[in-house]
């Protein structure tokens, strides 16, 4: 790490404790706010109503926090279980009530307002110090005052006293700066331990995760078979019965017309032969050939060389995925690649994929306009629910103007070595 990131993580760290500082003031008033909805409670049911949005600003106020430790290496899910259906008053408060996050947000107010208070002030107070030895105690004697007050370590009585608060402020700003971050991580090292789900909370959330991606992934693959059954319907079959008919009426005038019975055959071998490569598209749509074939670094080199824009492909995979991960990671990077194709006007995209520590990485990086929003119909929205199905993650990044880089994780293993070395493809 340079000079220049050590003072960039220094500084955010800083600013990071003063929105600590401000966030745990907030801390107390929510507190009192819930010890109070809970008494009033009984008292003509003012509870069943102050106790839900009391609870919605703590939560909001976790999710601030967690926010916080995210940005500085420390992610921290969301515990809570999954709102009711009903919104009743008595339905949601025996909701809030009866799940483990909201007493574990609420044991977490006070410590948590004392810490962010105390390692708040620490990161802001220690490099202000130095600041102060740099800059205000000089141009103070500089402007000549005549009261110089005192400098960092010792009382300043004359103008060379003055400005050997310089070293020792610099040295004390230095020390703040590069004991913020530490000071971060310690905030969020508590806020984890009361804010971070539980283990049986996690499996919790881990089985509700599922459920909602079996359920999208059933939905997906009934489309896919009621798309199949359609193209079979409406394509080869049609061609399959008009292929039939016609072989009927080649053999009812193979002695009376042999000419028109050969011109019949004629048109049943060039149905037969579309009806083929009507199954063959179908097939291919199901698992492509070529991801059978060269896996899915050949699969996506493939795809590369049919873009109309200039694709690079890099690629470290030393081995085959299972072949439900491999087709849904092959079509999830034939999804994006269609997308700058499309949306993007780029000049250029690249492509890289690796395996480590048992998950595969794809990113899809162009040079286009960006503006890219998985809520625009883009297919993006595809593309997770896909991955999603396998424990798989898709994040974007795609300011205006770009560029658009599009990550994908799947955790996967690695079942055969590969056979082709990797190499870049352009």
């Amino acid at each position: 790490m340079d000079s220049r990131d050590w003072i960039r993580d220094g500084v955010r760290a800083v600013a990071g404790g003063v929105l600590s500082v401000a966030l745990a003031i907030t801390n107390i008033p929510l507190f009192v706010l819930f010890v109070v909805s809970l008494v009033l409670t009984p008292v003509l049911g003012i509870g069943l109503v102050l106790l839900p949005l009391v609870t919605a600003l703590i939560r909001l106020r976790a999710r601030l926090s967690r926010r916080l430790a995210a940005t500085f290496g420390m992610p921290i899910a969301r515990p809570y279980r999954p709102a009711p259906p009903s919104r009743g008053l008595l339905v949601r408060y025996r909701w809030i009530i009866t799940d483990p996050a909201t007493w574990r947000d609420f044991a977490w107010l006070l410590p948590g307002a004392v810490a962010g208070l105390v390692l708040g002030v620490l990161s802001l107070a220690v490099p202000l110090y130095g600041v102060e030895g740099i800059v205000l105690l000089p141009l103070w004697i500089w402007l000549g005052t005549g009261e110089y007050g005192y400098g960092v370590i010792w009382p300043i009585e004359t103008v060379g006293q003055g400005f050997l608060s310089l070293p020792q402020g610099t040295v004390i700003l230095a020390i703040g700066l590069a004991m913020a971050p530490y000071l971060r991580r310690a905030d969020a090292l508590l806020t984890r331990l009361f804010l971070a789900p539980t283990r049986n909370a996690e499996l919790r959330l881990r089985v509700s995760h599922l459920t909602t991606t079996r359920a999208e992934n059933l939905d997906s693959q009934a489309a896919e078979l009621r798309r199949i059954e359609r193209d079979l319907h409406d394509g080869a079959q049609a061609r399959l019965v008009s292929l039939g008919m016609t072989i009927g009426l080649a053999e009812e005038m193979v002695e009376a017309d042999p000419a028109m019975a050969r011109k019949l055959l004629a048109e049943a071998r060039e149905t037969s032969s579309d009806a083929l490569v009507e199954l063959r598209h179908l097939v291919r749509g199901i698992h492509p050939p070529v991801l059978a074939e060269r896996g899915l670094e050949g699969a996506v080199r493939a795809l590369a060389m049919a873009l109309p824009i200039p694709t690079s492909v890099g690629a470290a995979v030393p081995g085959r995925l299972d072949t439900p991960v491999e087709s849904a990671a092959y079509f999830a990077v034939a999804e994006v690649l269609a997308n700058a194709a499309r949306h993007s006007m780029a000049r250029s995209v690249q492509v890289q994929l690796w395996h480590s520590d048992g998950k595969l990485t794809m990113r899809v990086s162009d040079d286009g306009l960006g503006g890219a929003d998985p809520a625009g119909g883009t297919g993006l929205r595809g593309i997770e629910r896909r991955l999603a199905a396998f424990d798989g993650t898709m994040s974007l990044s795609s300011p205006p103007g770009g560029p658009t880089v599009v990550t994908m994780e799947l955790p996967c293993a690695l079942s055969s070595p590969k056979i082709t070395p990797s190499s870049e493809t352009a």
